[in-house]
């Protein structure tokens, strides 16, 4: 039976920080030459948990969504690796050096993954009221 009860406040008050937080990530986007790509998807993932405080959402939709980002984070994948096998592991912290594209990618790489686990949260806190 498809559960449409409101979550508990200690849930509400994880999903409205995930929002924050997803919102932070997006503004921080907006300085890049694809800032625009990354400040969707950042922003749609902090709407989406803020919105199934309320309302429950699709577990199809939330599946579908998580899919496209990892499929999305696998074009980032081989960026990622380069930057594993690199000595100076701190550069991810730096500026954007366009002549070492991993830094940006595993970045990118490690965004996706955080938004991912951000919705599989929705998932979990909805099948756990059931």
């Amino acid at each position: 039976m498809k559960n449409n009860k409101p979550l508990n406040i200690k849930k509400k008050t994880i999903n409205f920080m995930l929002c924050i937080l997803f919102i932070v990530f997006a503004l921080l986007q907006l300085n890049d030459p694809d800032g625009i790509l990354w400040f969707s998807i950042y922003f749609i993932v902090a709407i989406l948990c803020l919105y199934n405080s309320f309302k429950p959402i699709p577990k199809s939709f939330l599946i579908i969504t998580i899919v496209a980002l990892l499929f999305f984070a696998v074009l980032h994948f081989s960026l990622f690796i380069d930057y594993l096998k690199t000595e100076n592991k701190e550069e991810i912290f730096g500026k954007m050096d366009y002549k070492k594209p991993y830094l940006e990618g595993t970045r990118e790489f490690i965004g996706l993954l955080l938004a991912t686990l951000g919705l599989l949260y929705q998932i979990k806190i909805r099948k756990n009221d059931n």
